[in-house]
């Protein structure tokens, strides 16, 4: 069994207004992440307030960080997230 098999889990949920909270405070804080979602992703639909999005641990920075939602993958079929801790991106 792969030692890395907990990172395919959620690690828990948010509230819609606390996701967009998170993902904003990411893209401010580092450099060209904005411009990466931009080009990588496609924006969510806009969601009702109490709509609950998964959140998981980053695997880049060992659990560190929270992978947010950010985003539609344009080129696969996946959600596109973003570290609060590290700004790397994943698709989940």
């Amino acid at each position: 069994m792969s030692s890395n098999i907990g990172q395919n889990y959620p690690y828990s949920r948010e509230t819609e207004p606390d996701r967009a909270a998170a993902v904003e405070q990411a893209l401010g804080a580092f450099d060209g992440l904005r411009d990466r979602v931009a080009a990588e992703a496609s924006p969510l639909p806009p969601a009702a307030r109490d709509e609950l999005w998964w959140v998981w641990a980053c695997p880049a920075d060992k659990g560190a960080g929270r992978l947010h939602v950010a985003g539609y993958a344009r080129d696969r079929h996946a959600i596109y997230a973003v570290c609060d801790h590290c700004g790397a991106s994943f698709l989940r």
